[in-house]
C-alpha cells in the first residue's frame, strides 16, 4: 500500500487504551504503551568509550550526594540530568520566569484546594472515614492527571513509594492512567521527517493513518519498511512535552528545598534527592536514542535464550524523539483468556516469564522496570516477548552482592546483619540505630515463613514491609522500588493466567540451580555460608537445594508440587535463596561446584574444622548422610572433567597453600 493510503493498524495488537483484567491493584504504575522513565544501561565494551564520555556523565548536583552514590555506584549511569542543566533550560530569559510563576500559580491553586479539603476532613473528623478516603484518593488521581505529564509520572512513582504515600492513596494511584487524546497526525509525521532527515516515503512503504497507541509522552504508529518490507512500530514524542517537564522539575526542586528538614527526619535524606532521582529517570525516558540502546542490550542478553523474544531496533532510523523497532505480533497479557485459548501451554509460558524475569534481576543486573501486562506478549510458539524499554534499571555488581548477603542473612535468620544490609543498600541512612528495626524484620520474616507455600507470596510480604516502612525512617531507593514492582507485577500476571499458580514454586528451582552452578566463585562461596547455621552443617538444606536444582529442568506444571515438598522438608526460607545466576540447559553439572568446594576446603582451615565437626556431630559419624549426598550427585559430576580441572588448577592451589602455610608460620 502506498504511503498516502495509510491504513489503521488493528487495535487489538498495540492498543494502549485496552484495560487490563489484572488492573485491580496488581500492576503498580503505568498501563498501556509508552510507559517508561528509567534508562540505565549496562555498557558493552564497544560502547564504553562513547557512553562514558564526559558530556554523557554529568554529576548530579544534589544537596546530599552520598545516598545517591550508595544507590547506584555512580559509575555508569547515563543521564543528562542535573539541577544546573534543568535551570539553564528553564530560565533563559524574563519571559521564562513569568511562565514559571504562572505554572506555580496553577499548581498552587489545584494542590491548595486539595490540601484544604484534607484539612477540612480533619477538622470534621472524617479524615479516616473509608468513603471519604476513597473520595480524596480519587480526587488526588484526577488532580495529577489534570496537571499534566510530570504529575502523572510523579503519581505513578508515588504508587510504589510506601515511604512517602499512605497505602490507601497508593492503591488509587496504582490505576493512574496516562492515556490521553492523540496529538495531530500531521505534527507526528513532521517530527518523524525531522528526525529522519528525509521524507517518510523514502523510508516507509506504508504507515497507519492514526496512532495505534497514545499516552502523555508520545504515541505509536505501525508502518512497513521500504527497504526490507518488515513491519515496525514507530514511537514519536509528543511536541512540547520536554519544556513542560523541565519547568515542572525546576519547580519541584525549588519547592522541595522547603521540605528538606522534614524529609531528613522521615526518610533520612533531603526531599531534593527524591526530586533528583525522579528528574533523572523522566529525562532518560524522553531520550528515545537511549531506549534504542536499552533494546540492543536486552537483545544481547537474551540472544541465546530460545524462550524469550526481544524486538530488534533500527538505530539508523531512531532519534531523541523517534524510535523504530520491530512490530511484535502476539497476544498481550491483558487478554489471559485469549492466551489460554490460543493453544499455548500456559504452564510453560509462565515458566518462561518467571525465569526471564529472574535472569534480568539476578544474572544480567539489567531489568525491565515496568513489565505490566500491556508490555508483555505471548507469541504463538509459546515464547514471551517484551516491549517498551524506556523504563529500564540496573543493579550493579555491588548492589547484587549486598542483596545476596541480605538473602543469606535472612535464610540464616541473622536479622541484625540484615538490618546492616539495609544501610548498605540505601534503605536506611548511615548511622541509623537499627535496634528497634531488628525485631520488626524478624517478625515479618517469621510470619511469612510460618505460612504454607500456597499462602506465601510477594504481595503478602510487601504489604507487611510497607507497614514497617511507614513506622521507621526507611527510604526505598528508586531502583529497588522498581525491583519490588517488577516482582509483584510478574506474580500478578502469572496468577491472572493461572489462579492457583505460586510464584515461588517456579522460582525455587531456578534459584537453587543458580546457587549451585553459578560461575561466580564469590556466589558459590556464599553457598557455604547458607549450608552452615549456628556452626552446624545443614544436611537437609543441601539435599533440598539439589532436588530443587533438578526441578529447573522439568516442566513448570509438574515442578510446583515437588518443589513445594522439597522446600517444605527444610523450610521455605531454606530453599528461597535469591541469589544470581543463569539457567543453563541440559543436565545439572556440579563439576565446577565440586572443584570449588575442594579448593575452599584446602585453603580454609576454619571450614575444614567445621566440616570435621559436622561429620562427627552428636558424637557419631554421619556416614549415612554423606552416602546419601554422594548418591544424589553421582550423576551430576563428571569425574574426568573434575580431575582435569583439579590438575590444571593444582599449581595455583599449591601456591596458595604455601602462602597460607607461610603466613601461619610467620604469625606463630
Amino acid at each position: 500500500m502506498q504511503l498516502h493510503q495509510r491504513q489503521a493498524a488493528p487495535q487489538s495488537r498495540l492498543d494502549a487504551q485496552q484495560p487490563g483484567t489484572f488492573a485491580q491493584g496488581l500492576a503498580r504504575g503505568r498501563r498501556g504503551g509508552l510507559r517508561c522513565y528509567a534508562a540505565v544501561t549496562t555498557l558493552s565494551p564497544a560502547r564504553t568509550a562513547t557512553a562514558l564520555a564526559p558530556s554523557r556523565l554529568r554529576p548530579l548536583g544534589r544537596v546530599d550526594d552520598s545516598p545517591l552514590d550508595m544507590d547506584r555506584d555512580t559509575c555508569n549511569i547515563i543521564s543528562k540530568y542535573s539541577p544546573d542543566y534543568v535551570k539553564s533550560r528553564v530560565l533563559r530569559g524574563p519571559g521564562d520566569a513569568l511562565l514559571c510563576m504562572m505554572r506555580i500559580g496553577e499548581i498552587t491553586a489545584r494542590v491548595g484546594w486539595f490540601v484544604g479539603m484534607l484539612y477540612a476532613d480533619r477538622l470534621l473528623g472524617h479524615e479516616d472515614t473509608p468513603d471519604r478516603v476513597k473520595l480524596r484518593a480519587a480526587e488526588l488521581r484526577e488532580m495529577l492527571t489534570a496537571l499534566g505529564p510530570s504529575f502523572i509520572k510523579a503519581g505513578q512513582v508515588l504508587a510504589n513509594r510506601p515511604d512517602i504515600m499512605r497505602e490507601d492513596y497508593m492503591n488509587e494511584l496504582c490505576v493512574l492512567q496516562d492515556d490521553v487524546p492523540p496529538f495531530p497526525d500531521s505534527v507526528a509525521f513532521s517530527i518523524m521527517e525531522e528526525q529522519l532527515g528525509k521524507r517518510l516515503e523514502e523510508v516507509f512503504s506504508s504507515i497507519s493513518e492514526k496512532p495505534v497507541a497514545a499516552a502523555s509522552l508520545g504515541q505509536v504508529y505501525k508502518a512497513v519498511l521500504r527497504d526490507t518490507g518488515e513491519e515496525v512500530a514507530i514511537k514519536v514524542q509528543r511536541p512540547g512535552v520536554e519544556p513542560t517537564i523541565l519547568r515542572d522539575l525546576y519547580i519541584f526542586r525549588s519547592i522541595g528545598g522547603l521540605f528538606n528538614a522534614l524529609s531528613r527526619q522521615r526518610l533520612g535524606c533531603d526531599a531534593q534527592l527524591i526530586v533528583d532521582e525522579f528528574g533523572e529517570k523522566i529525562l532518560e525516558e524522553l531520550d528515545y536514542t537511549q531506549e534504542a540502546k536499552n533494546i540492543q542490550e536486552f537483545e544481547r542478553n537474551f540472544r541465546s535464550d530460545p524462550t524469550v523474544k526481544i524486538p530488534w531496533v533500527r538505530p539508523d532510523l531512531c532519534g531523541t524523539k523517534m524510535l523504530v523497532m520491530e512490530w511484535i505480533d502476539g497476544i498481550r497479557c491483558t487478554a489471559p483468556d485469549a492466551i489460554r485459548s490460543s493453544g499455548v501451554r500456559v504452564d510453560e509460558f509462565i515458566k518462561c516469564g518467571v525465569v526471564s524475569g529472574l535472569r534480568q534481576l539476578l544474572e544480567f543486573g539489567l531489568f525491565h522496570g515496568d513489565p505490566h501486562p500491556g508490555n508483555i506478549f505471548c507469541l504463538r510458539d509459546g515464547r514471551i516477548a517484551y516491549v517498551d524499554f524506556g523504563n529500564v534499571a540496573q543493579l550493579s555488581a555491588r548492589n547484587k552482592a549486598v542483596l545476596i548477603d541480605a538473602v543469606v542473612h535472612a535464610v540464616n535468620e541473622d536479622y541484625a546483619a540484615m538490618a546492616d544490609d539495609f544501610i548498605k543498600l540505601g534503605f536506611l541512612a548511615p548511622g541509623t540505630d537499627i535496634t528497634p528495626i531488628v525485631p520488626a524484620l524478624e517478625k515479618i520474616w517469621a510470619d511469612s515463613k510460618g505460612q504454607s507455600l500456597a499462602d506465601f507470596n510477594f504481595r503478602t510480604v510487601t504489604s507487611k514491609f510497607n507497614e514497617l516502612v511507614y513506622q521507621y525512617p526507611i527510604r526505598i531507593p528508586e531502583r529497588y522500588s522498581l525491583v519490588i514492582r517488577s516482582l509483584l507485577t510478574q506474580e500478578g500476571i502469572c496468577m491472572t493466567l493461572k489462579p492457583e499458580f505460586h510464584f515461588l514454586e517456579v522460582a525455587y528451582p531456578y534459584v537453587a540451580r543458580r546457587l549451585l552452578t553459578d560461575e561466580d566463585p564469590a556466589l558459590r562461596e556464599r553457598l557455604f555460608q547458607v549450608l552452615f547455621q549456628d556452626g552446624k552443617f545443614q544436611w537437609k538444606r543441601l539435599e533440598n537445594l539439589l532436588h530443587l536444582a533438578r526441578e529447573g529442568n522439568g516442566a513448570a506444571g509438574g515442578s510446583g508440587g515437588r518443589a513445594a515438598a522439597a522446600a517444605g522438608e527444610g523450610g521455605a526460607a531454606d530453599a528461597s535463596l535469591a541469589a544470581g545466576g543463569s539457567l543453563s540447559g541440559g543436565g545439572l553439572d556440579l563439576s565446577d561446584t565440586a572443584k570449588d568446594a575442594l579448593r575452599v576446603l584446602l585453603l580454609d582451615e576454619k571450614l575444614r574444622t567445621q566440616l570435621m565437626l559436622a561429620l562427627t556431630e552428636d558424637n557419631k559419624l554421619h556416614i549415612a548422610e554423606v552416602l546419601n549426598l554422594l548418591r544424589l550427585v553421582q550423576n551430576d559430576i563428571n569425574p574426568q572433567k573434575l580431575v582435569g580441572e583439579v590438575v590444571r588448577d593444582a599449581p595455583a592451589i599449591g601456591r596458595q597453600l604455601l602462602l597460607s602455610w607461610a603466613d601461619r608460620v610467620l604469625v606463630s
